[in-house]
């Protein structure tokens, strides 16, 4: 009798052969996405300066995020109709393209055209990327795989601001944009052979029926989630005024984007999608406001603010990396434990948020935080593939991300109007920690639901 041969290692399932290569040209593009994502910011006053655009200040980031919801969108749709081989060919050059424009831009206006371009093609590129793991990768390595994926966005968290610094002050804010390119082409050249192998998929299976208004429910979207994140960066009645515009027109949109059952957290892709909303909203949320804490209410320099973020991030690779090396683990346990340690560490600032607060326990709490990150995060891709028919990856996939993308935006805003409720730091983030906590909490409850709905005839 004849024994089957023995099932790869994770570790020869990526890094073998005829794999090495999309594996590394994968967390590449991730790691490029994410880098832009985090040195822009630190570029912005500099270039603001050159292109004398003070007004538009915001307009950069928020076309960026607009253009990849709509990207994110229509990315996922031609995956699931098509596959993802002109989305991995495609979303990269336009990425490349945007930063090229951006780079070059004398004014303002041409600096959005490549914030549009790099946005369009950065939505785009992470869904096909997904839909490549799909395919490309067994079910046993993808753990690993989103761990990868995970981690490829630490290294940029650290060092993609003082990059960028040095490479403004040293050079120009162009070299932020230019820089990059070469490593987009890399990148690409890196996960081609990859792409090359790939069928047109058969119009006929599982989860491929026609989703109507797609395109112009993205676009809404898009104008949704955009003048959320405006809204939450002003105050005022016209902010305020913007952000009811803004949810009017996001919530029919929603509809058609998001799978039946996300609100009322029906079992299974609902609950994921919704969980990954929770998940994101609260961690982003409050990271975002931990510097504001620490410097307005402790008096701690804009350097030493950054520790608590750095903390969340060395959890986040270390953890994403562990449950890689786990892919027999439960991962709807996973998502409720690292939901558990979100809402941990978000309640734990609330002994640093006061006045009368402990500012050194901010880096303990938000490394709890950023280890349930590590956990949920992975947990939540794995499980979107798990539960997918064939066609309705890219679908699902794009809504996990959109509801990434608008929980943040709303919650983001909404800590903005505490503040400005509160007038003191120190009076309005202990609110929102709390608030954060709680549905951080909720969040952990409702993870149970995202396991796969049994079978009435089962």
């Amino acid at each position: 009798m004849t024994s089957n041969p023995p099932a790869p290692s994770v570790r020869a399932d990526l890094f073998g052969p005829h794999r090495r290569a999309t594996t590394f040209g994968i967390v590449l593009l991730v790691t490029l996405v994410a880098f832009e994502a985090m040195g822009v910011g630190t570029a912005m006053p500099a270039l603001v300066a050159d292109l004398g655009g003070v007004a538009l200040y915001s307009w950069p980031f928020v076309t960026f995020m607009a253009a990849s919801v709509f990207g994110t969108v229509v990315g996922g749709r031609w995956c699931d109709v098509a596959g993802p081989r002109i989305p991995l060919i495609a979303a990269p050059l336009l990425f490349g393209a945007g930063l090229l424009v951006a780079g070059a831009a004398p004014t303002m206006g041409q600096l959005l055209v490549g914030r549009l371009l790099q946005g369009f093609g950065a939505g785009a590129l992470t869904v096909g990327a997904f839909v490549l793991i799909a395919v490309f990768y067994s079910p046993g390595s993808r753990p690993a795989v989103f761990g990868l994926i995970s981690s490829a966005w630490v290294l940029p968290t650290l060092i993609g601001p003082p990059v960028s610094g040095l490479i403004t002050e040293a050079f120009s804010w162009h070299w932020v944009f230019f820089g990059l390119t070469p490593f987009v082409l890399l990148a690409l050249a890196l996960v081609l052979p990859a792409v090359r192998t790939l069928e047109t998929p058969d119009p006929d299976r599982e989860g491929s029926a026609p989703r109507r208004g797609l395109v112009l429910a993205a676009f809404g979207a898009a104008l949704g989630v955009s003048a959320l994140s405006w809204a939450g960066q002003q105050v005022g009645v016209v902010a305020a005024v913007v952000a009811l515009v803004a949810l009017a027109v996001l919530v029919p949109a929603l509809r058609r984007l998001l799978p039946a059952g996300v609100v009322s957290a029906r079992r299974g892709i609902p609950s994921v999608v919704l969980t990954r909303a929770l998940l994101a909203g609260t961690f982003f949320t409050l990271n975002s406001f931990i510097p504001l804490m620490l410097t307005s209410t402790h008096g701690w320099s804009t350097t030493a603010a950054g520790i608590p973020l750095i903390t969340a991030s060395l959890g986040w690779s270390s953890v994403s990396f562990w449950q890689g090396r786990h892919p027999d683990l439960s991962r709807t346990r996973l998502l409720q434990i690292g939901l558990a340690a979100v809402a941990i560490g978000s309640a734990g600032l609330l002994l640093v948020a006061p006045a009368w607060g402990i500012a050194w326990l901010a880096p303990v709490f938000w490394a709890i935080a950023g280890s349930g990150m590590g956990l949920g995060m992975s947990s939540i891709s794995f499980l979107v593939m798990q539960q997918s028919a064939p066609g309705e990856v890219g679908f699902h996939t794009s809504a996990a991300q959109m509801a990434d993308q608008i929980g943040t935006a709303i919650l983001i805003g909404a800590g903005g109007a505490l503040i400005v409720a509160f007038v003191l730091p120190s009076t309005a983030l202990p609110v929102l920690a709390a608030a954060m906590a709680v549905l951080a909490g909720v969040g952990a409850l409702l993870a149970g639901r995202t396991a796969a709905p049994v079978p009435a005839d089962a």
